[in-house]
């Protein structure tokens, strides 16, 4: 039966903003240029990171992989939110095309949690554990949290893309949202839903709040550490090396909770879109800001990249 429905769905139709449309025209601009700010933005970290040898740590190999990660999610959704903005009308989007954002948004998604906890790990060894930093924290080790972070993405994207475009779904269905995401387009099955609905929330729960429990022991561990040492100025020193994590890891995993673990009962469509459109467009914009204007290693890499390119006088 879920074959039979499939080749009778040419389509999904993405509501978009298409119901707000005094809103739609101010939208675009401004999700233009965030966008053009991201793109910007993490591909000056990813050069930095590759060009400055002052940046080749294992702190700052996890920030490019995570640059390449917001560069890659921000394109997997953007490019289409701007055209749906730029109509009127909802957009329509091929049931494969639909699966195959939903499959990217999954594996990026997290992946980005989970090398958001490989960045913390990397503190706290830096921090607990200098001794044992190069050992712990060797180039292998690195990919191999790298690859880790990748391959969980793919096996939870391939599970969950699975469940959901093997069901059953309604003729003509309009998803009331500006991307394929997990939530719409699984209450728009004709049948099988709740269960797969408990199941892939489950899921979600789990990988949102594994990665962060495991975050919050890191800097547990390394607050003690912080606690422990006799001079302010070392303590300021150290916490300063985290800082940008912890803006980072609160903006991501705060936005994520609010979205995926928050009651549903009494959420709104505008509500669910707002939400969606500050973790999937503003939040990668404000990540190589935030390690630019509070990162020193960063600015310094950056002030001394500028020299080299400008004209001497």
């Amino acid at each position: 039966m879920a074959g039979e429905n499939h080749t009778t769905l040419p389509e999904f139709l993405l509501l978009g903003f298409s119901d707000l449309k005094a809103l739609q025209g101010p939208l675009f601009w401004v999700v233009l240029l965030v966008y053009l700010v991201t793109l910007l933005g993490n591909s000056l970290i990813i050069l930095l990171t590759q060009v400055s040898p002052a940046l080749h740590s294992p702190m700052y190999f996890f920030l490019r992989q995570l640059s390449v990660v917001e560069l890659f999610y921000t394109t997997n959704i953007v490019p289409r939110t701007l055209a749906n903005l730029a109509s009127p009308h909802p957009q329509a989007i091929s049931f494969q095309g639909c699966a195959a954002q939903m499959y990217v948004f999954i594996v990026l998604g997290i992946s980005e949690c989970c090398l958001l906890t490989a960045m913390a790990y990397d503190r706290y060894v830096a921090i607990c554990q200098p001794l044992h930093y190069s050992t712990l924290l060797s180039p292998w080790a690195c990919m191999a949290m790298v690859g880790t972070s990748w391959l969980t993405g793919i096996i939870t994207a391939t599970t969950h893309a699975s469940l959901i475009f093997s069901l059953p779904f309604r003729s003509h269905p309009i998803i009331p949202h500006f991307l394929c995401d997990i939530l719409p387009v699984l209450r728009l099955a004709s049948a099988g839903k709740h269960r797969s609905e408990i199941s892939v929330m489950t899921a979600t729960v789990v990988f949102i709040m594994i990665p962060f429990s495991l975050i919050v022991t890191s800097y547990i561990r390394i607050l003690g550490a912080i606690l422990a040492m006799a001079s302010t100025q070392s303590r300021r020193k150290v916490f300063s090396t985290c800082s940008s994590h912890l803006l980072v890891v609160s903006l991501f995993f705060g936005t994520a909770s609010i979205t995926y673990i928050r009651p549903q009962a009494g959420s709104s469509v505008t509500t669910d879109r707002v939400l969606s459109l500050f973790y999937t467009v503003v939040t990668p914009m404000l990540n190589p800001i935030i390690y630019t204007l509070r990162n020193k290693d960063v600015r310094r890499a950056l002030q001394h990249l500028v020299k080299r390119q400008s004209p001497l006088p």
